[in-house]
């Protein structure tokens, strides 16, 4: 029976193969070509009168298939086996990669030097002490003295915690809000003027008396003239005090 195709020269080389394959499998695949119309068609028996006729394949005998199929089979078990083969071999590859890696890890973390013991250094020790006389030591001001602290404070941050600490803990320090303490300012009271001091006689002479104050007393004629005790009169002219 035969199979119309498409001209041969517009088809590719696999869906020739496939059309090859759909025939019966003990069957002889005969290609004939139309002279005049140049169209291909696949038949298992005689081709039509005036067609070119050429075999493609020959009639195989059920012996043969079944080896070709047997054959087949057995590539493709090989194929399968290789392939699981070479994916076991990939994995112990990257097994033996990773474990290769680990020991180069293990071996430099074992070289490597131990990390240093900053709080424990003398330096550490130093800060502390320092941190403490400060702390415990006068100062003109408050705000003096709080300067000197904080200072002695990153001082021993830094000799304890060392650098990587130091810095860590200087990023959380800024993050946090700063609050500044504005003291309070004291009153200002006036100063109280001094009492006045009782006037009293310091000279005397023949005309006037001088008190403290430096007045003036003429000791003719009624008067008063201070006095240790107080104010006295004058009796005649003349200063009893």
């Amino acid at each position: 029976m035969p199979y119309r195709l498409k001209p041969l020269w517009k088809w590719p080389a696999a869906a020739v193969l496939c059309a090859c394959s759909a025939l019966p499998a003990f069957s002889q695949v005969i290609r004939c070509t139309d002279a005049k119309t140049g169209q291909v068609t696949y038949t298992d028996g005689k081709c039509a009168t005036g067609a070119a006729a050429h075999e493609v394949e020959a009639k195989r005998t059920a012996e043969e298939i079944e080896q070709e199929r047997r054959s087949a089979e057995r590539a493709l078990e090989l194929k399968q086996q290789r392939q699981q083969a070479e994916s076991a071999a990939a994995s112990a590859q990257s097994q033996r990669e990773v474990e290769q890696e680990r020991l180069r890890a293990a071996r430099a973390a074992a070289a490597a030097p131990l990390p240093k013991d900053y709080a424990s250094s003398p330096e550490c020790a130093k800060s502390r002490r320092n941190l403490e006389l400060v702390s415990t030591g006068l100062s003109r001001s408050n705000y003096d003295q709080e300067m000197r602290i904080e200072a002695a404070q990153r001082q021993m941050d830094l000799d304890c915690l060392g650098p990587q600490g130091y810095a860590e803990l200087e990023r959380a320090r800024a993050a946090q809000p700063r609050v500044m303490v504005t003291p309070q300012r004291r009153p200002a009271y006036p100063t109280p003027a001094p009492a006045p001091q009782q006037p009293y006689l310091t000279t005397c002479s023949n005309f006037y008396c001088i008190d403290n104050t430096g007045a003036r007393y003429p000791r003719s004629g009624p008067g008063q003239f201070p006095g240790n005790g107080g104010v006295c009169k004058s009796k005649g002219g003349q200063a009893p005090c």
